[in-house]
């Protein structure tokens, strides 16, 4: 089965287009490289495809040339930070450029599609661990295309009859744990990495946005999820709709909250070393909050992260950071 795996050169679609390949689908990763790293496909080893996905040609003859069956769809800018600053450029790319991958795909009657949404849809949480069905009210715009995206999917759906899965990913973290691929992005904003390289000594210092959220410590409470779990469940979602599953919605997380304090000392722990961590304002669309329900995936398609420890996920993507000084670093 021939599987699109759009922004594939990307943290979570290179390893997703890697476990694909591993449990013999045949993934095609599809990657316009202003993100996603080269090398990263070449390590994964598929057939790639150098194009934007808001460009119809382009993935109009990616589909027809490779005979794909799905799309997984990876690629959106992902930065709350940044589309609070420049929403303009997160409508463009992940709404306008959203739709007309959608239009690619119905043209070529593709009937399954997978899309990496987002805890960020829900907003302020009124309950913990969050459930699938909790209202939907986000704080920065780029929950607000992830929101936007699914219910497109669910009109699709009633119009044409695309099935789809959309899921919810709390805070993806590690890395391959065979050590091939990992994560990196420039600048990196993500808080696992930068306390990683905080403890490596690569950079002075870690900042804690906020000491005065409503958590047991005063840091931000989040659901740390490996990214080899995401993998999983992006595999089962499609095995779902192959079998005929209607479209749906589920969360990715490890349903407990671990602080960012409490990541700093889980990092110390796991790495032998102190991190040198200041205090800093909050920061304009962060939720206090986010830990996931994942129940439902659970029940339903028998997901369970194999990776669910904190040190474990710190451990992991340490080696790899260890072994990767530089990150990714093939010509683009």
């Amino acid at each position: 089965m021939s599987i699109l795996v759009i922004g594939g050169a990307g943290y979570i679609g290179s390893h997703t287009a890697k476990v694909l390949k591993n449990r013999g689908y045949s993934p095609v990763i599809f990657d316009s490289l202003e993100l996603g790293h080269r090398e990263a496909v070449e390590r994964v080893g598929v057939p790639f495809v150098h194009g934007d996905y808001g460009d119809y040609g382009a993935i109009n003859k990616a589909i027809k040339t490779h005979g794909v069956d799905a799309v997984m769809h990876f690629g959106a800018y992902a930065s709350v930070g940044d589309s609070v600053i420049d929403p303009s450029r997160y409508y463009e790319s992940n709404i306008a450029g959203g739709l007309t991958l959608l239009r690619a795909v119905l043209d070529n009657n593709i009937q399954n599609f997978i899309f990496s949404s987002s805890a960020a849809t829900y907003g302020e949480p009124q309950i913990l661990p969050i459930p699938e069905n909790h209202p939907q009210k986000t704080t920065n715009p780029y929950g607000e295309t992830k929101l936007m995206y699914e219910r497109f999917l669910r009109d699709y759906d009633m119009a044409f009859g695309l099935k789809s899965v959309s899921l919810r990913y709390f805070n993806a973290a590690g890395a391959d744990p065979e050590g091939i691929l990992g994560e990196d992005h420039t600048p990196e904003q993500h808080a696992l990495p930068l306390i990683i390289d905080t403890a490596l000594g690569r950079r002075k210092e870690f900042k804690i946005f906020g000491t005065d959220w409503d958590t047991r410590d005063g840091s931000c409470l989040r659901d740390f999820v490996h990214v080899n779990d995401l993998a999983d469940a992006h595999i089962r979602a499609l095995e779902y709709l192959k079998a005929g599953g209607e479209t749906t919605a589920y969360n990715l997380g490890n349903s407990y909250g671990t602080t960012v304090k409490e990541a700093i000392t889980a990092a110390e722990k796991a790495l032998g070393v102190k991190v040198n961590a200041v205090d800093a304002p909050r920061r304009p669309g962060d939720p206090g909050r986010l830990v996931a329900s994942c129940e439902k995936i659970k029940s339903e398609l028998g997901w369970n992260p194999k990776f669910p420890d904190i040190e474990t996920i710190i451990t992991h993507a340490a080696t790899w950071r260890e072994k990767n000084p530089n990150g990714y670093r093939t010509v683009k």
